[in-house]
């Protein structure tokens, strides 16, 4: 497949800071590309050089076969870029908002008024700005993003801040979205939504991308054991730890939780001791990938 984007040595410096330190990956055409990180890790500024907002010190990028830098009016028709907070002009209606972004790429108001269907703000075309809800100002805010039928679109977390039905009602968008056949890049601290959303991700940290490719892939290299749950009282702990199989067992009062890399053996034990009551079994996740990769301080 061609390739939309092409990032190659990638660096910029704030003082002793390096926020991109030799970031290096490409994205294919069709391609739905996740970047996902901790705070600081470097995501945000990569996307804001990708997008031909900010200026690398270092390295060479190429957005559908052209420079984004310096700002580069060949390429504004072609990309949409939501940010990580929009604002949008006071005291217009939905529809009135989405026609003056049009308007700006020559867009006709009757093709602006169908992308309101296209992210389910037709019913909210009259409803002014300041009126909307977060998941809906979220809506709006890619409809801009999206109104002039761009090849590649940029967005910067999207879903934060939003309820969980409201995160998955717009993963619903975007992966439709993706469908049509654009090129899409997003950044994102949730790793169920790349893991739903992204062909490919990659994971950064301190400017660097320290690991890169589809999430089930990434999840099979951890190599992480399984997790077996079941209710506490099913099964005494210790006999839980003599079950052939079983790496580890915690027990807290409410769930047993027994570790394994040789579940099947462990849940044949269980069946025979007649404790599948309610049994949950759990693989590595993108989150215990992010977590080995990044550790699990906290950072502000």
């Amino acid at each position: 497949m061609a390739e939309t984007i092409e990032v190659s040595g990638l660096r910029k410096r704030y003082g002793d800071v390096n926020a991109v330190d030799g970031v290096t990956f490409s994205v294919a055409e069709g391609e739905f590309f996740g970047i996902l990180g901790p705070n600081g890790a470097g995501k945000t500024t990569t996307l804001e050089i990708v997008e031909g907002l900010r200026q690398a010190d270092e390295g060479a990028v190429s957005v559908l076969g052209l420079p984004p830098w310096p700002r580069n009016p060949r390429l504004l028709p072609r990309i949409g870029v939501q940010l990580q907070a929009s604002s949008f002009f006071e005291r217009l209606t939905v529809r009135e908002q989405l026609r003056t972004f049009g308007s700006l790429y020559g867009v006709p108001a009757r093709k602006a008024d169908a992308m309101l269907e296209t992210v389910g703000l037709a019913d909210k075309a009259d409803v002014r700005v300041e009126k909307l809800s977060g998941g809906q100002a979220q809506r709006l805010s890619i409809a801009c993003a999206l109104v002039h039928d761009p090849e590649l679109v940029f967005l910067d977390e999207p879903t934060a801040a939003l309820d969980p039905q409201a995160r998955r009602n717009l993963w619903d968008v975007l992966s439709a979205i993706n469908t049509e056949g654009r090129t899409i890049v997003l950044t994102t601290h949730y790793m169920d939504e790349a893991e739903a959303l992204c062909d490919r991700v990659a994971i950064m940290d301190g400017g660097r991308i320290l690991e890169l490719g589809p999430p089930a892939v990434l999840v099979r290299g951890l190599d992480a054991p399984a997790r077996i749950s079941i209710a506490s009282g099913l099964l005494d702990a210790a006999d839980a730890r003599q079950l052939p199989g079983a790496d580890d067992v915690e027990d807290d009062g409410v769930s047993l939780v027994i570790s394994t890399r040789d579940p099947s053996a462990v849940v044949a034990a269980m069946a025979a001791k007649d404790a599948l009551d309610g049994v949950q079994i759990r693989g590595a996740t993108l989150e215990d990938v992010f977590l080995e990769l990044t550790g699990r301080e906290y950072r502000a």
